[in-house]
């Protein structure tokens, strides 16, 4: 029973798809990691209805969050009650189809409500979020289940950058100066190189590889002795083989009503 149970909270994991176009995928942010997730769920849930209403509200609940990225109770409805403060505030950059710099909020509004936050995403948000041509605007997707454990938003940012060239195994460059506002650095944090290197990219990179479905390395784009940017190489891991033992059981497990209603409540 506990394992058909595990079976559905992975089953329900990976149905958390984060899609986007890239160019909001490549927005330069200030995101705190607590904040890239609520916005992970919210664009799941936005997705995940019948229809693409500007209009739509979200609703992230406490439980949701602490099931899927694997912290208490507690800290899951500190992080709403924290977010329902902060979240209003945020603001990003982004590149138009025109090729003008846009600045916008990622939420219009927010309320808490119950143990959740309902959220109304702002237009452009909600533009890079539905309907998606992928044969005419290029986008980005992964699984939440590929990036839950990652502890540092350097790493969840360095993830989301990367994986939108994971078929073609290897990015362009990343200009520095645009590269650290991707990551949500200020100018004035990390300044030298070497504590750059050391606090956030190399962190980044060694976590993503320790800890996602890809690996990441990367060589440095220099103009003399300057480096200017960086080019990352990222390959997909080979998956195990499995190697479970195979039963003949082929019975059905049953949830009970209170059991449906809480993975329900996941969703």
């Amino acid at each position: 029973m506990i394992r058909k149970i595990v079976y559905l909270l992975v089953f329900i994991m990976s149905e958390l798809e984060v899609v986007k176009k890239n160019r909001l995928n490549e927005c330069m942010q200030n995101l705190t990691l607590s904040e890239l997730r609520l916005m992970q769920l919210a664009i799941v849930d936005f997705r995940n209805k019948s229809e693409f209403d500007e209009k739509a509200i979200v609703e992230i609940h406490a439980n949701t969050y602490a099931e899927t990225f694997n912290v208490s109770r507690q800290t899951a409805h500190e992080i709403i009650l924290q977010a329902e403060k902060t979240l209003f505030q945020r603001q990003f950059t982004y590149i138009n189809d025109e090729g003008k710099t846009v600045k916008s909020r990622w939420i219009g509004h927010v309320e808490y409500s119950d143990n959740s936050i309902k959220i109304g995403l702002s237009v452009p948000v909600i533009d890079a979020i539905s309907r998606i041509d992928g044969k005419e605007t290029p986008f980005t997707r992964y699984h939440i289940e590929q990036t839950h454990t990652l502890t540092s938003r350097y790493s969840l940012r360095l993830y989301e950058l990367v994986i939108q060239y994971l078929k073609i195994g290897k990015t362009p460059v990343f200009e520095l100066k645009k590269f650290r506002f991707q990551l949500g650095l200020l100018p004035t944090e990390y300044e030298k190189m070497s504590n750059f290197k050391k606090k956030v990219l190399d962190l980044a990179v060694n976590e993503i590889s320790e800890k996602t479905n890809i690996t990441v390395s990367y060589e440095q784009k220099k103009q003399g002795k300057v480096i200017v940017g960086f080019i990352f190489t990222v390959n997909e891991k080979r998956k195990e083989k499995d190697v479970t033992p195979k039963t003949n059981d082929n019975s059905d497990y049953w949830l009970n009503d209170k059991q449906v209603n809480y993975f329900a409540s996941l969703l």
